[in-house]
Formats: structure tokens, sequence, C-alpha cells
């Protein structure tokens, strides 16, 4: 028989289940550096256990000595990266401390006519359309000196990050057997061989992931900068890396990557005739990009990550695209490393379906 004591004691529960999940999401709201810390951590320890095992395996090294060599290996590269952006960056930091909004309103609007009279002498009536629309008076120039300010604020904080990364992956590389054996106290004896199974297949397979993604990065990197380097682009190698970065983002992040190309060009040839020089470059620039693009989609994507996780290019394609509609631009850049979990776990729990043994039928 339910009572009044009954019903009051389980309002009380769920206001108490409540508060605590309130607090819980608090929390990790507050310490929202700390994971992403620990993630970045994560993708680099995927990363690194190859390299780890090769030199163990391989090379013969002791355990400890091989996490040392691969924490240096990656910090190689970051402080080769830093000293290959430092001179350019110094170099515009005059550019940079001069920047206002004025003067990106004159060049935008300076632009804006060159394209008008190009038009206009291709019998096109623009400058109607554009005065009517007022997309100038529509347009606050300010957020491109303070997206500048957040972009110098997220370097100086770096180091402490990077720090913090780096000392983090230390030990997830020293002591991942100790967290193996941790695990498997936590694990429930019933499903220990499964969760050990998948745990194993998921590190393999997003290991594969991250250095497919970082091996397909430095090819469209290279191809950019090779695109750029033929028109004599200032700034050519930050630019393709701004470039290549983008890419991270499916589908949508080579589409911003070209306008943003495009932009940089054309400003970069402000004092330039539009008709024969401005133009025919940025279309040259916008042709190189479209090309490295189909490089990209049709040779090095699909055979780089449908290799990585065993997944065909089509299925990858309808997952990316599914995540975009449900959760936009986080949900493209995560798909594939979350579908290839839940592929994993889905053998391991439910080998007899049908369409769980279609899906994984290359795990």
């Amino acid at each position: 028989m339910i009572t009044s004591k009954t019903i009051a004691n389980g309002i009380l529960k769920a206001i108490g289940t409540l508060v605590v999940i309130a607090i819980g999401l608090y929390l990790l709201y507050q310490i929202q550096s700390v994971l992403i810390y620990l993630v970045v951590a994560l993708i680099l320890t995927l990363i690194g256990n190859p390299i780890l095992d090769f030199l163990k395996k391989r090379l013969k090294f002791k355990h400890t000595l091989a996490t040392v060599t691969t924490l240096l290996f990656f910090v190689l590269i970051i402080v080769g990266f830093i000293a290959l952006f430092i001179p350019l960056v110094l170099s515009q930091s005059q550019n940079l401390s001069l920047l206002d909004t004025e003067s990106i309103e004159k060049n935008a609007t300076f632009l804006t006519n060159q394209l008008i009279t190009f038009l206009e002498s291709h019998h096109i009536d623009a400058s109607r359309i554009i005065k009517e629309a007022n997309i100038s008076s529509k347009i606050n120039f300010s957020f491109i000196p303070n997206l500048l300010n957040t972009i110098l604020g997220t370097i100086s904080s770096f180091g402490i990050g990077l720090a913090s990364v780096l000392f983090i992956t230390f030990f997830f590389f020293k002591d991942r057997e100790l967290f193996v054996i941790g695990a498997k106290k936590l694990i429930p004896d019933s499903h220990e061989t499964q969760i050990l199974n998948s745990l194993e297949k998921i590190n393999h397979l997003l290991s594969r992931y991250f250095i497919g993604l970082l091996l397909q990065l430095g090819i469209v990197f290279v191809l950019y900068l090779i695109v750029l380097s033929i028109f004599n682009i200032p700034d050519a190698i930050i630019i393709a890396f701004l470039c290549a970065v983008l890419n991270i983002i499916p589908y949508i992040g080579p589409l911003i990557a070209t306008v943003l190309a495009a932009i940089l060009t054309m400003i970069s040839h402000l004092g330039s005739d539009f008709q024969t020089v401005t133009l025919p470059t940025t279309i040259s620039i916008l042709i190189g990009f479209w090309i490295v693009q189909l490089i990209d989609n049709n040779v090095s994507q699909p055979i780089i990550f449908s290799k990585s996780v065993s997944s065909h290019p089509l299925e990858i394609f309808l997952v990316i695209l599914i995540a975009g509609f449900l959760s936009g631009i986080l949900g493209m850049i995560i798909a594939v490393p979350l579908y290839t979990i839940l592929k994993v776990v889905g053998k391991e729990f439910f080998p007899n379906n049908i369409v769980i043994q279609l899906l994984t039928k290359n795990i």
C-alpha cells in the first residue's frame, strides 16, 4: 500500500538525486580544463602506444626508457612547430598591434568596391544589390581584433596546458599496466573477458585512427603549402597549417579553409590591380585548394580512415553526416572514434546480432 510517507520519501530521493547530478555537472564544468588535458593526454597516449611498443619489442628498450623516448619524440615535434612559427609570429606582431577596426573596414570596403567595378565591367549590376543589402553596416568588424586577442591569450596559456598534458601523458605511458590491473578489480567477473577484449581492440583501432588522422593532416598541409608557395602567398606555412588543422572538421572544415585562404590571398594583394592580379591569383588558389580536396576526399582520406578503423568509406561518410545533423561540428569531429568504440562493444557483447555481424566483420 502506497502511503503519504512513501510518496514523500520518493520525492525526497528524486530531489536528492537531481541535486547530486547538478553538483556533479557543476564540478565537471569547473574542472573542464583538467578534463581537456586528460582527453588530449589520452589521445597522445593512443598515438604513442605503437611507438612505445616498437621501442620495447624491436629495440629492446626498458619500459621507462621507452616511455621517456616516446615523450621526447612528442616534445621534439612540438618544439619544432614552435621554432617554425615563432619567427613568423614575431614578424607579424607589429601588424597585429596596429590592427584596428577602422583599417579592417577600410580594407573590406576597398575590396568590395574593386569587386563591384570588375563585375560592372562585365555588365553585371552588382553595386545596386550590394548597396541595397548594406552588408558593411551589418558586419561588426570589431570581432576580428577581439578574436586575435583571444588567440594570443590562448597562446600565452599554452605553456601551462602543454606541461600538464605531457606530465599526464608520461604517467599514462609509464603506468598503463597498473591502470589495467586497477580496471580488472573494478570490472564484474561475469563480463571481465568481454570488457578487457573491448578495451584492447578500442585501444588498437583508435591508435591507428589518430595516427591516420595525423598522416592525413600532414598530406593536406604539404599540398596546401605547395599551392600557396606556387603563387608566392606571404606566410604560406602558417596559412597552410591553419587550413590543414581545419580539416579535422569533416566536410565543413575544408570549405572554411578554402574561404580563409581566398580572403587572406585578397588581403595580401590589396595594393595590386584587382582584375589582372588579385582576382586571377585568388581564383587560382581556390582551384588549387579544390584539387587538394579532390585528392584528399577520393584518395588519402578513404584509404587512411577505412584501413585504420576497419570501416567502409561510405559507412564513415554516413556516420559523420548523421552525427553532424544530431550534434553539429563537435559531433562530426568525434563521430568516427565514438562509432568505432560502439562497434567494438557491440561485437563483444552482441556477437550473434545480424546487423552487428555485418558492421563488424572486418574487426
